[in-house]
């Protein structure tokens, strides 16, 4: 897998999580020397969300992983000139160097990347949510949780290991586990966990602890 250009995020709940976090663990590898252009777009009324996303980031990764994507609200012209912006210069350093526009050959994707995160009861519990893991490892580790929850909301395989087993476990530090659960309740209470879930609450696929 190679990205390439710009990278453009719209609104969205646990399945949009998952894979910010898995492109915020590609540039936040040490081995990757360019940042690659993401923006989050959308109207002026998705606002809370994206400073809600902002803040969790921040709280789970730090300020240096809030620097790699820049959030532009209710302009769809700026975001438009703002990729053609980042195109050209992603093309101007790849003529300088060298390089092919149609594959990143200098973007490093870590082999925890390359394979499937399998949402078993055992892989859910067994996650590491510590924030000394290195930057990149611990985003990955996100990842991980948060497609565990999109399995556990709509994916058959998912939704039959919850019947059968309970909940998934989710476990690590306090900060972290409350800050999962301050967004995980604004997506419940926004109907941004699962669709299509129809009339009465949401019943939960996890449980946290710290």
């Amino acid at each position: 897998m190679r990205l390439a250009h710009a990278v453009i995020v719209f609104p969205g709940g646990v399945g949009t999580v998952e894979e910010i976090f898995y492109l915020l663990s590609i540039l936040l590898h040490p081995e990757n020397r360019y940042s690659l252009p993401v923006i989050f777009a959308g109207p002026e009324s998705c606002r809370p969300y994206f400073d809600l996303l902002d803040g969790f980031i921040g709280k789970c990764l730090g300020e240096e992983a809030t620097q790699l994507y820049d959030i532009v609200l209710g302009r769809p012209d700026d975001v438009a000139r703002r990729t053609r912006d980042c195109i050209d210069d992603v093309h101007r350093r790849r003529r300088k160097e060298q390089e092919a526009y149609y594959f990143n050959w200098n973007l490093h994707i870590d082999p925890m990347l390359q394979v499937p995160f399998v949402p078993t009861h055992d892989n859910m519990a067994s996650l590491r949510l510590y924030p000394d893991l290195p930057g990149h490892e611990l985003a990955s580790q996100l990842r991980s949780a948060f497609s565990g929850l999109v399995a556990g909301n709509v994916k058959e395989f998912g939704i039959r290991q919850v019947e059968e087993h309970g909940p998934y476990q989710i476990a690590g530090d306090p900060r972290l586990m409350e800050a999962i659960d301050e967004l995980l309740r604004s997506f419940v209470a926004h109907k941004r966990m699962k669709l299509g879930q129809g009339v009465g609450e949401y019943q939960p696929c996890y449980q946290l602890t710290g």
